[in-house]
């Protein structure tokens, strides 16, 4: 790899970091942001809601306008939207400020998560492989350690450090694309694209019914769950969404340029379950990313710090675990490590259950190795059942809807905390916690034990 392309990869990573990096850093700051703006658990847990709604509707709208505007261009855009709202923040005069930066730091940091894949494969022609799996590094790396420089962040600085940090990224990575991205004319049918065909690219009725339909869902259940009791307003919010979801479906069906594709899982049902389970996989890792530092500090009063350390072994297990997956999958398929994950994290939901208050904090580790140990081996093994499942001419879109599933099983995961936990989180909330997620876990488990492979990638 040629210097220039070196500085490429360090400009591009410098960037795409700061979405994974803010999505985690978050996790060790919910007890915190909870006691300075007086909410209960429902209430702060939109700062972890409005990150993800914003990321899976922004990631996939900016990678259509790159192909229009330029890479480069979205690229930079991303990095000034991101330092703007991270310098903000923290100067946020209520809560529902916050939440507005917040939103508009996820859209900023998409941005660049967008469209760094594509700069690097264009742009990085030698050892192109070997390029991506460095930026990889620089996504993974960031999630891992996020928790754990939070925690330092937080013990030493307070919450708006978290916010603060991403500033000297945004400004390296800004001068250090400016000079090593290579500038990329947009297509010339941009300048005569109408505003109409403009909207019917990005499917923006799709967006806003799938927006409008989930924020009016999760308000409307978690309202009645932090009031404890259904109001006029809750049903009204709770239909509103329900009504919107519905209309997203019958538009997506019939959308020529759709937001998700929900015809391909109808023509594709094995491809279809691989997304069923990758949302579960998500619902289970999510639930412990961010319900663990909590219990940690809200139930056994552990320090930011020693919270974030305590994190870090999930995130370095999965680090050490996933290089060494892939090999595994590349000789055996995806089946054998999917199988023994669900069983690690069955395990480790049992292991939650038994946890009290005089459980030493060391035991806590056991837990977090077993699903650090599943997310190494979830990271390639659903990959490759997706590859598997997926026929090869549609393997974009395919991904496309793979991150969207991500983003689904976070979601979920953060309204199932919400609804447990209620306006305080407690360790009898945290223990019927791992029983759901035991109950998710073998059922993974038993979907893994009935997988039926293909031999080799379906044609399209």
């Amino acid at each position: 790899m040629s210097v220039r392309s070196r500085w490429l990869m360090i400009s591009v990573g410098l960037g795409v970091l700061l979405n994974p990096l803010n999505s985690s850093m978050i996790s060790v700051a919910i007890a915190r942001l909870q006691n300075v703006y007086r909410l209960d658990f429902t209430a702060v847990s939109w700062i972890i809601f409005s990150f993800y709604i914003a990321s899976s509707v922004a990631q996939p709208v900016m990678g259509k306008a790159s192909d229009l505007f330029g890479r480069k261009k979205i690229f930079l855009t991303g990095l000034v939207v991101a330092f703007a709202a991270s310098l903000l923040a923290p100067l946020s005069p209520n809560f529902g400020w916050l939440i507005v930066f917040r939103i508009v730091q996820s859209i900023g940091t998409s941005m660049m998560v967008a469209v760094g894949l594509a700069i690097v494969r264009i742009h990085i022609t030698e050892k192109q492989a070997s390029a991506l799996s460095v930026l990889s590094i620089f996504l993974s790396g960031a999630a891992a350690i996020g928790p754990f420089i939070g925690g330092v962040l937080i013990h030493w600085w307070d919450w708006p450090a978290i916010f603060f940090v991403n500033i000297p990224f945004a400004v390296t990575s800004y001068l250090l694309a400016w000079r090593n991205i290579p500038k990329d004319e947009p297509p010339a049918a941009v300048g005569s694209m109408s505003f109409r065909k403009w909207i019917d690219l990005i499917d923006a009725p799709g967006i806003l019914l799938f927006t409008v339909g989930l924020v009016s869902l999760l308000v409307g259940l978690l309202s009645a769950k932090s009031s404890e009791h259904f109001s006029f307003v809750h049903v009204i919010a709770g239909l509103i969404g329900l009504v919107s979801l519905g209309a997203f479906v019958r538009h997506e069906l019939k959308a020529a340029s759709p937001f998700i594709p929900l015809r391909t899982f109808a023509k594709y049902p094995a491809m279809t379950w691989v997304n069923v389970e990758f949302i579960l996989v998500n619902v289970l890792y999510y639930s412990l990313f961010f319900g663990l530092p909590s219990y940690l500090q809200m139930v056994r009063h552990v320090s930011e710090i020693q919270t974030g350390i305590l994190m870090l072994s999930l995130g370095l297990c999965s680090l050490v675990v996933s290089p060494i997956a892939g090999r595994w999958i590349d000789k055996s398929g995806p089946r054998p490590a999917l199988l023994v994950s669900g069983i690690l994290m069955a395990l480790g939901s049992i292991w939650i259950m038994t946890l009290n208050q005089t459980s030493p904090v060391i035991s806590v580790c056991l837990a977090l190795a077993a699903f650090g140990i599943s997310n190494g081996m979830n990271n390639v093994g659903m990959q490759a059942a997706l590859f598997r499942s997926s026929p090869k001419g549609i393997i974009g879109v395919a991904s496309g809807v793979f991150m969207t599933s991500r983003y689904l099983g976070t979601i979920l995961s953060s309204l199932l905390l919400g609804i447990l936990m209620g306006d305080k989180f407690s360790a009898g909330g945290f223990r019927l916690l791992g029983a759901i997620l035991t109950a998710i876990a073998l059922s993974l488990v038993f979907m893994s034990w009935r997988r039926r492979e293909p031999g080799q990638l379906q044609e399209s």
